[in-house]
């Protein structure tokens, strides 16, 4: 038996529910077949959790949760590279849109950037300078839905400009998504040649949502606050600096928060309709 332990982090009964079925199937289970699991799934997925949700080192993983460090690490590393994290994000992002009476999957999107600083753990090669933040350090390229759900990410050197990183971005999200029409997105993305590009071998429109001439600081675009809202939440997760060795970890990472975001989403208790509620008050 393993410890008893709770974190906020820590999965709800609910959440759970929700998690369990998206997971792969075990070896054990396979055809191929395998050894039983050593450790409870639900204990693995908590302790990544508690590592992405508090920003820790993954030493740093308390001994409350039983499991060698180096074992979560091993999970969050394959499932990452497996796809496993991105059918999770698919599969949770369309509950929450049918809860919601719209459609299972998006058809329009919002793209946009942000620049973050590199710890000392982030190496030359996968980092870069940032002229117009002044940021020496990596750069998160997100794709949200119209509610600010992770539909895509990609981290890059933060030297590497917004379209051509755009392209990789787009090129993915058509295959895993062909009903994506259209992507709203700032000045930087703009351009005729990579919008017709994107118009011409994708059939996504790139449509500039521009900042108003006369304004001076922070100011809430039509479009484009949804993703910077999106962008807050991943700071809630202690993403101020990234520490990560390699690019794909730093994504999981983004998407462990939005998996958690999402799950606690949906495990919330809807709540009834003023009407509805007065009615059956009424009635009693």
């Amino acid at each position: 038996m393993l410890p008893r332990y709770r974190y906020p982090s820590d999965t709800s009964d609910l959440e759970w529910a929700l998690l369990e079925p998206l997971l792969p199937v075990p070896a054990c289970q396979t055809p191929k077949g395998g050894a039983p699991e050593k450790w409870p799934r639900r204990r693995l997925i908590d302790a990544i959790r508690y590592i992405v949700d508090n920003g820790a080192k993954w030493r740093a993983l308390p001994a409350d949760f039983g499991i060698p460090w180096r074992t979560v690490f091993g999970y969050f590393a394959r499932w990452a590279k497996a796809g496993v994290l991105r059918h999770i994000l698919d599969q949770l992002r369309r509950r929450i849109r049918l809860r919601g009476r719209r459609c299972p999957w998006p058809v329009r999107v919002i793209i946009d950037a942000q620049s973050v600083k590199g710890a000392e753990t982030v190496s030359k090669a996968t980092r870069g300078w940032d002229q117009g933040k002044m940021i020496n350090g990596r750069k998160r390229h997100l794709i949200v839905d119209q509610d600010g759900l992770l539909v895509d990410v990609l981290v890059t050197p933060a030297n590497v400009q917004e379209r051509e990183a755009a392209r990789i971005l787009l090129t993915r999200l058509h295959a895993a998504h062909p009903e994506i029409v259209l992507v709203w997105a700032d000045n930087a993305y703009g351009g005729e040649e990579f919008t017709a590009w994107a118009q011409r071998s994708l059939g996504i429109t790139i449509k500039v949502v521009p900042r108003p001439k006369d304004a001076t600081g922070f100011v809430v675009l039509p479009k484009r606050w949804v993703v910077e809202r999106s962008n807050s939440w991943t700071m809630r997760a202690r993403y101020a600096r990234d520490y990560e060795r390699l690019m794909s970890h730093a994504e999981a990472h983004i998407q462990w928060a939005f998996i958690t975001l999402m799950s606690r989403r949906l495990a919330r208790k809807q709540r009834q309709p003023e009407a509805v509620t007065t009615t059956l008050a009424a009635a009693a």
